[in-house]
């Protein structure tokens, strides 16, 4: 029995293995990335509300989420 992987390699079309520290920049952009869209839907929904009132979604103030 052979001493190899079992993890395929991961890379964009050349095939080779990306490194740790690409794979955390890429993973940092796109929670960037959501983080700005959820920032975005958070502000247009809270434009309705009066200042410093704070508007609950469906599962209410102690639903965890």
């Amino acid at each position: 029995m052979s001493e190899e992987s079992t993890v395929p390699p991961q890379g964009g079309s050349t095939g080779r293995p990306k490194g740790l520290l690409q794979q955390m920049e890429e993973l940092m952009a796109a929670l960037n990335a959501d983080l700005s869209a959820l920032d975005a839907d958070l502000q247009s929904a809270g434009r309705g509300a009066e200042d410093g009132e704070v508007q609950v979604g469906p599962g209410g103030p102690g639903s965890g989420f």
